[in-house]
């Protein structure tokens, strides 16, 4: 093997000494920095816009095909010419590169919406599966992909796919089919208005509103899979799922209303920029530095955020001490990792939520302004992400009647406490 950074994608040895580890870290860091830094300077060289030069490759690709298609039709009807034939005006090259233009450009915002929500649970798995390994002095991942087991989540998702499909045999077979489906699809609607730097999807009036009513949908499905697995510990899990998600749901939505106040608009591109430009020079705009009510907010709705997405210590949905593993204990296979994807996607939505919200979105630190905003955006929403991995493996899990009273009795009178702070700054 080689001797430099790429050592580290030699095999992993048991007996390793503590200098060996360290120099295996030392190595990897090179690595990760000669792979960070060359796409951090090509996202300063693209810019704001990198959709832009994607259309403008598309654009030159679609005259090629253009002029391929109307070579081969010239060519083609010359030697049916002579037969008296002639192909057809709708076979020429403006008329079919203009339809692949349209389908191409209405469909590609869902392609991208897709592969975000498919591919960023697999990022968050991996730096889970790495940052519990290093907070319990372990190594974690370090053979699948060798590098640091980068394809572990890949190696996973194979796994589970390949897995048989079991159905219990009195469960309801609909509702039991359904059930992940309804869990995931709002997920992927929820993305739709959510402007990763400074481009949207759709920039929807409602945006924030939008995601917070179609998110909450989720808990049908969780119930649907409680009830149709025809099991009691999952029916407990559903109900213990519904119960949760409902009732943190309330100070969640009341925790974003000051901000509403403050910007005067719920589109999150609004939201966005109303928190652009400087306190007093050098203090960021951001909404989580708002005088008191700021940091109620935020406190807020990262507590409840966390137990919408039932993440320790608020997953007594899936207690397994007490219901197995809830209301998905009769999945299996494909239709398992369809709540696992969906638990790390809506992981991400609400960071991503709470970056636009709280963290000004793609809104730059001082005097960094030549860092694309979309950067910005995902480096602060990992930060969130990190938060949540960091309380899972922090803090231990509280039981059911401590939950619920601490959403109702501590979290909603305080962020109705915060409204009122709200009004009397503003008047």
């Amino acid at each position: 093997m080689p001797k430099g950074p790429w050592e580290v994608m030699g095999p992993a040895v048991p007996s390793q000494t503590d200098e060996n580890i360290r120099g295996r870290y030392v190595n990897s860091f090179k690595v990760l920095a000669a792979l960070v830094i060359p796409l951090l300077l090509l996202t300063v060289l693209v810019g704001e816009d990198p959709y832009q030069i994607f259309l403008t490759v598309f654009s030159f690709c679609l005259g090629v095909f253009v002029w391929v298609i109307d070579l081969g039709v010239k060519i083609a009807n010359a030697g049916v010419g002579l037969l008296g034939w002639r192909f057809p005006a709708w076979l020429s090259g403006a008329h079919i590169g203009g339809l692949v233009h349209h389908v191409v450009l209405f469909l590609l915002p869902f392609v991208l919406i897709l592969m975000v929500v498919q591919l960023l649970p697999a990022v968050i798995v991996w730096m889970e599966l790495k940052a519990a390994a290093h907070m319990q002095v372990r190594l974690g991942p370090m053979r699948v992909g060798r590098w640091h087991g980068w394809a572990q989540p890949f190696a996973d998702g194979i796994k589970l796919f390949l897995k048989e499909d079991l159905v219990p045999a009195k469960a309801n077979k609909w509702t039991h089919f359904l059930a992940p489906v309804i869990v995931l699809a709002p997920a992927y609607i929820c993305y739709a208005p959510i402007p990763f730097g400074k481009t949207a999807v759709v920039d929807l009036d409602i945006g924030l509103l939008f995601v917070l009513a179609v998110s909450g949908l989720a808990v049908v499905g969780m119930l649907m899979a409680g009830w149709g697995s025809n099991n009691k510990y999952t029916v407990l899990g559903g109900l213990r799922a519904a119960a949760q998600v409902v009732s943190y749901e309330i100070p969640r939505v009341i925790s974003v209303l000051p901000i509403v106040m403050w910007a005067g608009t719920m589109s999150l591109s609004g939201i966005m920029t109303a928190q652009e430009g400087l306190y007093a020079g050098f203090l960021p705009k951001w909404f989580i530095f708002y005088p008191v009510v700021g940091q109620i907010s935020f406190v807020i709705y990262l507590i409840t955020t966390v137990a919408e997405t039932n993440r320790t210590p608020f997953d007594l949905a899936e207690a397994e001490a007490e219901l197995v593993s809830g209301f998905h204990t009769e999945y299996a296979g494909i239709k398992f990792s369809i709540f696992f994807i969906a638990e790390y996607a809506y992981v991400f939505l609400g960071c991503a939520l709470g970056a636009l919200l709280f963290l000004g979105g793609g809104a730059p630190l001082p005097f960094m302004g030549w860092i694309p905003s979309y950067v910005w955006f995902f480096g602060k929403t990992f930060f969130l992400v990190f938060l949540f991995i960091w309380f899972r493996w922090t803090f231990p899990r509280i039981r059911v009647d401590r939950l619920m009273e601490f959403c109702w009795k501590f979290l909603l009178p305080w962020s109705l406490v915060n409204i009122a702070i709200a009004g009397l700054l503003m008047l």
